[in-house]
């Protein structure tokens, strides 16, 4: 296996995770969304990983705060939204929609999906079936929309959607048991979401995580890739903010 997945739990309020992309043979890893660095340093140091990229979805401070002490005497290449460089100017590769940039031989694509917010992009690598969403897509959810509209996030959900169903998606938050039981509030009768929510519901009793979902798991239990029209979108994500 040339590529492996390392997870960072942070334990903060927001429930933030740190994911690591290990190329296995050089054991340089990329660092996606580092809330803090020296939760990155230590891990980094443990399994002896050296750090070569970081890639940034979106500007909140939870996803970039780590960036600046990481940088420190380093020279590592930050990918992030160009759309944001202004709010994140330690960015060095800025990016927009349909951009490719590697890793090593893996080529990643860049879908811009604003909405939660104006620039938030995500990261796509076919080869591997993984796709990093930062905060729009979410296991049974999808990110507030901050700064987007729902018309934007709507189409930016359709987008991820419209992957391929074997994509395993790596969110940033563990939010899926709340996320399961609104879910739950909207489409009671959904059987394949019932069954998720009792498995969901055992994983975190034990303390475990409950990423990475897939695509083909998001649109059998997700209520926001089952609408269908953008005011259906608008009036559920405004039932879950006030759920």
């Amino acid at each position: 296996m040339k590529f492996k997945i390392h997870m960072i739990d942070v334990k903060n309020q927001l429930q933030n995770y740190i994911w690591l992309l290990e190329h296995t043979v050089s054991g340089e890893v990329v660092v996606i969304d580092p809330t803090e660095a020296s939760l990155v340093e230590h891990y980094c140091t443990e399994h002896q990983l050296k750090i070569s990229q970081i890639w940034l979805t979106h500007w909140h401070k939870d996803h970039t705060g780590g960036v600046p002490t990481l940088l420190l005497n380093r020279n590592i290449a930050v990918y992030g939204p160009r759309e944001e460089l202004s709010k994140v100017p330690f960015i060095s590769h800025p990016l927009q929609d349909k951009a490719h940039i590697t890793f090593h031989d893996l080529q990643v694509d860049i879908i811009a999906v604003p909405g939660h917010t104006l620039g938030h992009i995500v990261y796509f690598i076919d080869a591997l079936d993984v796709l990093f969403c930062g905060d729009t897509l979410f296991a049974m959810g999808c990110g507030r929309v901050f700064e987007g509209t729902y018309e934007q996030m709507y189409h930016s959900l359709n987008r991820l959607a419209a992957l391929p169903a074997r994509t395993q998606v790596y969110c940033t938050h563990e939010y899926t048991l709340a996320n399961a039981q609104f879910a739950l509030h909207v489409e009671a009768d959904n059987l394949a979401l019932q069954q998720r929510y009792e498995d969901v519901k055992a994983q975190r009793m034990l303390g475990q995580s409950t990423l990475p979902s897939t695509i083909a798991l998001e649109l059998e239990t997700n209520p926001f890739l089952r609408v269908e029209s953008v005011a259906e979108f608008q009036r559920l994500r405004q039932l879950k903010d006030n759920f």
